[in-house]
């Protein structure tokens, strides 16, 4: 059983890669470099924790699975809150209030980050199997506080976008959030980072409506500036006909 969650992980992790990698295709601004990567980054993770899974099935020897899992709930507790928030706030600078608030938010993120890398460096976590499920246990970020401010900060950041797209990955993310809580709270971590990966799809959307209004504004700045060039050419023809008129006859 721990083999097929394993593969199950590997290709979640490949499916979430290749539109990752579309994702980022379709970046118009180096603003949005680090909100694109969420995909990918998801995935990278999915990839990890197949090694835990292995490792927990005695697959891989001790040491690897200690890896697999330091670097898998260092990412989720300690970088995602204030990764998401962080890559929000960039794509949304110039939008006032949702700015100012998403930075908030980021702030936030950050303290929890250093808080939560202190933490997961100073006392052990744990890593055992329970339902089919992997949990994750550290008592410092295992608390009731840490996990309300976690959704504050991952969920609520996506919510404050202007972005009907990213409003509705983090609506959904709040929803998988609640539910996975109500029905497996042992397994928060472990299967949060699950459905985000795969909802995380919908960030391509996103960037490719991005794109074709990056692409729509360069047009109408390109008539504009044909439009003035051409007024431009006709005004000084005018008031030098005989120079501009040699040339034209001379071309």
């Amino acid at each position: 059983m721990d083999i097929y969650f394993a593969v199950l992980n590997f290709t979640l992790s490949g499916a979430i890669g290749l539109i990752g990698l579309l994702t980022l295709s379709k970046v118009s601004e180096p603003r949005e470099v680090l909100f694109a990567s969420l995909p990918l980054l998801f995935a990278l993770h999915q990839f990890t924790e197949g090694f835990v899974w292995l490792g927990v099935g005695g697959v891989i020897d001790a040491r690897a699975l200690e890896l697999a899992e330091g670097i898998f709930i260092y990412y989720a507790q300690g970088v995602l809150p204030f990764l998401v928030p962080l890559s929000v706030w960039l794509i949304e600078r110039g939008n006032g209030v949702n700015e100012t608030l998403l930075g908030v938010l980021a702030g936030i993120g950050l303290e929890q980050a250093i808080y939560a890398m202190y933490w997961l460096a100073v006392v052990p976590s744990s890593v055992d199997i329970v339902n089919n499920t992997i949990h994750y246990y550290n008592p410092w970020t295992g608390n009731l506080l840490y996990g309300a401010l976690y959704v504050l900060t991952t969920c609520g950041a996506l919510m404050l976008s202007s972005s009907v797209s990213i409003q509705l990955f983090g609506v959904l993310n709040l929803l998988g959030l609640s539910v996975i809580y109500l029905l497996r709270p042992y397994g928060f971590t472990s299967l949060w980072c699950l459905y985000a990966a795969a909802v995380s799809g919908l960030l391509y959307f996103y960037f490719v409506e991005r794109r074709i209004r990056f692409l729509q504004s360069l047009r109408a700045k390109r008539t504009e500036l044909e439009t003035v060039l051409e007024e431009e050419l006709e005004r000084l023809e005018r008031r030098n006909p005989l120079r501009y008129g040699s040339a034209d006859k001379q071309g």
